[in-house]
Formats: C-alpha cells, sequence, structure tokens
C-alpha cells in the first residue's frame, strides 16, 4: 500500500496548525501609578476649573445671596444709616394692594403673566406651524426662512421702533390702512385697552421665528422611514401629526417652551421706545417696574423681593413644564 512521504517540519507545521489554542492570558494592569502620583497631579484639574468657579462664585452666587440677605433688609434714609431688618415685611407690602409699591406691583404683575402667556400661547404653535410649513421642498425656502427668522436678528430696541412708527396715530402704517377703509384710528400705545395687546403682538413677531428655527431643526432630526411607514399603513397627515410628529418633538416643544418663558419675562427693551409702561402702568411690566424703582434708596428692599418673586415664578413654570412633558413621555 502507496504511503505519501511527509517531510518532517511540514508535519510540525501542520500539528501547530491543529493544536487547540492556549488561552489568553491577560496581563495584570499596573496600578502602581495611581500610587505614584504627586500632589500637583491631583490637584491640577481643579486648578483648571478654578477660573470658572470663581467668575461663577463673584457674578453669580454672591450677588444671588446678596439679593436674598437684602431683601429682608429696609435701607436707611441716608447712605450713613444702617439698614434695618425688617423679615419678609418686603414680601408683605409687594401684595398689599394699599401699600405705595403694593398698589402698582399687583397689576404690573398681572401684565406680566397675561403678556407671558398670551406670547407663548401664539409664537410657539405659531413656530411650530412655520416649521411644518418650511420643512419641505418649496420655491424660494432659503428666502422664507430667513424672512421670517430675521426679526430675531434685529435688536429689541430698533424692532420696538419700528413697531413704534407702525402704531403711530397720523402717520403709522396701520392707522393709514384702518382710514383707507373708512374706519377711525387707534391708539395703540396711548388706550390703557390696547397698549399690552401692542407691546404683545409685536414681542409675537419679535419671537416666533427664533422658536421656529428649534421646531425645523427638530423635525428635520425625525428619520423619514416613520412617515413612509405611516403612509403604508394608510394614515393621513393629521394622523401622522397627531401620533408621530408632536410625540416625537416633546423635547423640542420641552425646550423651546423653558426658553419662551425665560425670554419673555426679561423681554422690557421696547418698553422706553413705544409707551415707557404708561398709561397708568396698564404697558408696564415687572422687569422694567424693578428698573423704575431701583434708584430710589429706600426702595431697594422692595427691588430686591420683586427680583426673587420674579424668580420664583420661573421657577415654577419651568418645572411645571419638566413635570409636565416626563408624565406625557411616560404615558406615551
Amino acid at each position: 500500500m502507496f504511503r505519501p512521504y511527509i517531510s518532517q517540519s511540514l508535519l510540525r507545521k501542520l500539528k501547530r496548525m491543529t493544536a487547540t489554542p492556549s488561552p489568553l492570558i491577560l496581563e495584570k494592569p499596573n496600578t502602581s501609578y495611581g500610587a505614584r502620583k504627586t500632589l500637583w497631579d491631583w490637584i491640577f484639574p481643579y486648578v483648571l476649573v478654578l477660573p470658572t468657579l470663581i467668575f461663577v462664585f463673584m457674578f453669580t452666587l454672591l450677588p444671588a445671596v446678596n439679593t436674598v440677605i437684602d431683601s429682608t433688609l429696609s435701607p436707611g434714609r441716608r447712605a450713613s444709616e444702617p439698614a434695618e431688618f425688617v423679615g419678609l415685611e418686603n414680601y408683605q407690602k409687594l401684595f398689599d394692594a394699599t401699600h405705595f409699591i403694593g398698589g402698582r406691583f399687583l397689576p404690573i404683575l398681572g401684565n406680566t403673566l397675561i403678556f407671558t402667556l398670551v406670547t407663548i400661547a401664539i409664537s410657539v404653535p405659531l413656530a411650530l406651524l412655520l416649521a411644518l410649513l418650511l420643512n419641505r421642498k418649496i420655491r424660494g425656502l432659503g428666502f422664507w426662512r430667513f424672512s421670517i427668522f430675521y426679526p430675531t436678528l434685529l435688536p429689541l430696541m430698533g424692532a420696538a421702533s419700528i413697531w413704534a412708527f407702525l402704531y403711530s396715530d397720523t402717520i403709522g402704517l396701520f392707522n393709514t390702512i384702518l382710514r383707507a377703509f373708512g374706519l377711525p384710528g387707534v391708539n395703540w400705545l396711548g388706550d390703557p385697552n390696547m397698549v399690552l395687546l401692542s407691546i404683545t403682538a409685536m414681542n409675537i413677531w419679535k419671537q416666533s421665528g427664533y422658536f421656529m428655527i428649534f421646531y425645523l431643526a427638530g423635525l428635520q432630526s425625525i428619520p423619514k422611514d416613520i412617515y413612509e411607514a405611516a403612509d403604508l399603513d394608510g394614515a393621513t397627515v393629521w394622523q401622522q401629526l397627531r401620533y408621530l410628529t408632536l410625540p416625537l418633538l416633546n423635547r423640542t416643544t420641552l425646550f423651546v417652551l423653558v426658553i419662551a418663558i425665560t425670554f419673555t419675562f426679561q423681554t422690557v427693551e421696547q418698553l422706553p421706545a413705544m409707551n415707557n409702561g404708561n398709561p397708568a402702568d396698564r404697558g408696564n411690566l415687572v422687569l422694567y417696574f424693578i428698573f423704575q424703582n431701583i434708584s430710589e434708596r429706600r426702595n431697594w428692599g422692595y427691588v430686591n423681593a420683586m427680583s426673587l418673586v420674579l424668580v420664583g415664578i420661573l421657577l415654577i413654570f419651568t418645572i411645571a413644564n419638566f413635570v409636565l412633558f416626563e408624565r406625557r413621555s411616560d404615558v406615551e
């Protein structure tokens, strides 16, 4: 019987190829470096963040603590007189309609809440609608997007000046259009019943384009496969919007609401250009009211108390938004 000749070298190679590989032996990591770290190695990361910590302490934490302390003090009539500790008396007087500060603060606080709620209730849905319309292929898409976003680029004082001219009694565009149709002109910034509405309209025009950008980014991040599957299942446009688009934009809506509330409460630059809060504080807002009273020494305690009340309201709105959207996300 013929037996093929196999050399010894070839046999050794075959044995090596067919042999069971030995288990991988991992070397124990060398942990001796941590023991050799010097003191500088430990504190170096903290040295890097130290400038930021100092900045936050000086310009955020320290002013916040001083505001809380000063809100419980009543300054002396003269700079040489020490401040008197009054506890929560400044807060009580803010909500006392018979007090000279409380009698103005309560209506102005109501103006601010109405201004904020109306602005958000219109500008946020309008921003979503504009984003839906511009999230498709249409002629002149870049032009339309820029046109709607352009008011955001304008300084608020400049935008307020433009709208003050539009609201002018004699040469304003709005009254010119009304008179062209035989209707009487409206004193947009002088009528107590119209001034807050006029300021709110300008703010909606200014902020809607900014919120639209966030919704547009959220829409473009949604995979197209989801809508293709919905089309195959026979879902209508409204059903896709209700059951797909809006739930997937929950996080975007939460972010937009938080910044919308913050921006609206902080919006005061338009008041000097439009009406200075007149007539009779019907167009005034809390932050501008704080600015009006900060120069009077006797009102410093009230000013600090109003600032903390404003911060508290912002926190309540923000926490309520987070709780609401987290519950909706859990349900869906």
